[in-house]
């Protein structure tokens, strides 16, 4: 199968397994969006979701945001690992935001990507999910499958987004970065992986992957 026929086959299945698309964190504007996204750095957003309502009580804006200190805002969302960080990130993106962006989330990359905390994937998130601008946020999920699918070397998450958006169409960008992150959820985890569920890379995948898996299963 040639590299375009995969990609086809690619979007098509998810197409067919995700005609809706849900989003992966709940949230009501970008502002509540980027702080569930760098909440969700290693932690799964199951988890996210659970914390997210409990600091949005307190503060769903920059404005109530500042007027928490870090110690609060860590005490919160201490479950979600990382805080001390991360909670530093929220105050201080917070306080930018209302010095710099009239307390408005910027829908740029470059004054996403100089808040404090708030690395490439962050903003590309953002970028995609708050402004429907095309970007392609390279999880743990996609870094695997993008792999696993032949699609790329599994080098780093940038070559994977490099290939990722050299292979699919700019306009399907924002819904096949969710579509695989489910995909992976559901039927192409790192643990637990049941190969004649992954229809995938099953049809598609790296044959090395598809050796060591088999072997695995033998063994």
């Amino acid at each position: 199968m040639t590299k375009e026929k995969k990609v086809e086959f690619v979007i098509n299945t998810l197409n067919e397994l995700y005609p809706t698309i849900p989003i992966p964190l709940d949230h009501k504007d970008p502002y509540t969006l980027l702080v569930a996204v760098l909440l969700s750095a290693q932690c799964t957003d199951v988890r996210v979701n659970k914390i997210t309502p409990l600091l949005f009580e307190k503060a769903d804006n920059p404005y109530d945001m500042v007027k928490l200190s870090v110690d609060e805002i860590k005490e919160i969302i201490k479950p979600c690992g990382l805080s001390p960080m991360k909670s530093k990130g929220i105050h201080g993106l917070s306080e930018i935001l209302i010095e710099k962006h009239q307390g408005k989330v910027p829908q740029s990359f470059e004054a996403l990507e100089a808040l404090p905390a708030v690395g490439h994937k962050t903003a590309s998130v953002v970028m995609s999910q708050a402004f429907g601008v095309p970007a392609f946020p390279v999880d743990t999920h996609i870094h695997r499958l993008m792999y696993r699918w032949n699609l790329s070397n599994g080098k780093n998450v940038s070559q994977t987004e490099k290939d990722a958006k050299r292979l699919f169409p700019k306009e399907l960008w924002n819904d096949l970065h969710l579509q695989i992150i489910w995909y992976g959820r559901e039927y192409s985890p790192a643990r637990g992986w049941d190969l004649e569920k992954d229809i995938i890379t099953k049809t598609i995948g790296r044959q090395t992957v598809i050796n060591d898996y088999e072997k695995i299963k033998k063994s």
